[in-house]
């Protein structure tokens, strides 16, 4: 197998200066599908990071991917003031392959071994193209899984608290473009329809914003049909005038083709390292788009599962800490302000001085 430099093309990464520490390369026995795991950082406690199963063009660009969302979710820990270094793994699936039920359930067994191979510094979990029930196939080969099913032992899903997490961080966004934190009458653009992006159009359009929505899937437009929004073709929904836009699906939607032709106010979303390139961050504030940085707006999943997985754990504390998201943007916002710098670097001084300071966080994952 070709040598990999974890270094090269990652200017979208979140922590420029943290090199990670450790990445694992495998092909599954059972699936014969490559697996990467890459830890970032374990400095304030296990890596925690969702499992992602996903299409790519070749091996190295999975391995990439997992490189990238490692280090956004030691950033999105840190700054969710958790106990919890970061970690992500993904399963390489070739364009144009699809796997049955059996072949998904031999790829997550052979992830299971390759987390079992790291010893408890990595904990696993769901993301795209994973869910519960494929958690519940990793633990089969490994106890350092998060998010089981609950008849399994676990805390389920945590898609309904990301889409909390990212809610909070949207009428925070709201409150800072507007002056006001309503939904009710605003023009919001979804692209992403999933487990995440899904809820939290729903809720939107229960409260009365008026809505556009996308998906790479066109089964989703019966979905849009349902809620009463607008489908727009995927790969357009940029060029709309809208006050918000919400992008949901995978990373890398906010290049600097769509960054300029953007007709927004805000960008707040539930999807990872939405920008393609680090000065995506410099062209959106050069145009006046506010920006919620990903790893501060999404952080709600883990923090559900981190605080779910605790003895005793009281759900209406962590309705609350995921509520606290908006609060966390907000002071994120100001810290920009004040100090003349995008909303990226006065995210990253927020996760980084937790991280160098190796503060007592506020919860501590169960391991």
């Amino acid at each position: 197998m070709p040598s990999f430099d974890p270094s090269a093309s990652l200017d979208a990464m979140h922590s420029p200066s943290l090199p990670h520490e450790r990445l694992l390369i495998t092909r599954g026995v059972r699936s014969d599908l490559t697996i990467s795991i890459a830890l970032h950082s374990t400095t304030l406690g296990p890596a925690l990071g969702g499992a992602r199963v996903w299409q790519y063009d070749g091996w190295m660009d999975a391995v990439e991917d997992s490189l990238r969302l490692a280090a956004g979710m030691t950033m999105k820990n840190a700054a969710a003031g958790l106990s919890l270094g970061g970690g992500k793994s993904v399963v390489f699936v070739p364009r144009g392959v699809t796997l049955d039920a059996e072949r998904k359930r031999a790829a997550m067994l052979d992830l299971g071994d390759a987390v079992e191979q790291l010893g408890g510094a990595y904990l696993t979990a769901e993301d795209v193209g994973t869910t519960a029930e494929d958690m519940a196939a990793v633990s089969e080969r490994t106890e350092h899984v998060r998010g089981l099913p609950a008849d399994r032992g676990g805390v389920g899903e945590p898609s309904d608290a990301t889409a909390a997490g990212v809610y909070s961080a949207l009428t925070a966004t709201l409150e800072t473009a507007f002056g006001t934190s309503l939904v009710a009458g605003r023009r919001a653009t979804v692209s992403g329809l999933g487990q995440v992006g899904g809820r939290l159009a729903r809720r939107l359009a229960a409260e009365g914003a008026r809505l556009i929505v996308t998906d790479v899937n066109p089964a989703k437009r019966a979905f849009a049909e349902e809620i009463g929004a607008s489908w727009i073709e995927p790969g357009d929904e940029h060029l709309v005038e809208t006050d918000l836009f919400v992008p949901c699906g995978v990373g890398g939607a906010l290049t600097p083709e769509v960054i300029g032709a953007l007709q927004c106010r805000a960008v707040v979303g539930a999807a990872n390292n939405q920008l393609a390139t680090r000065d995506g961050a410099e062209l959106l504030a050069a145009r006046g788009i506010l920006w919620a940085p990903d790893f501060v707006a999404n952080a709600g999943g883990v923090i559900y599962l981190a605080m779910a997985s605790e003895p005793g754990a009281d759900a209406a504390a962590i309705a609350a800490r995921v509520a606290d998201i908006g609060h966390t943007v907000q002071a994120v916002f100001r810290s920009a302000l004040e100090d003349g710098v995008t909303t990226l670097v006065a995210a990253e001084r927020l996760a980084m001085a937790r991280i160098e300071a190796g503060a007592p966080a506020l919860v501590a994952a169960a391991v």
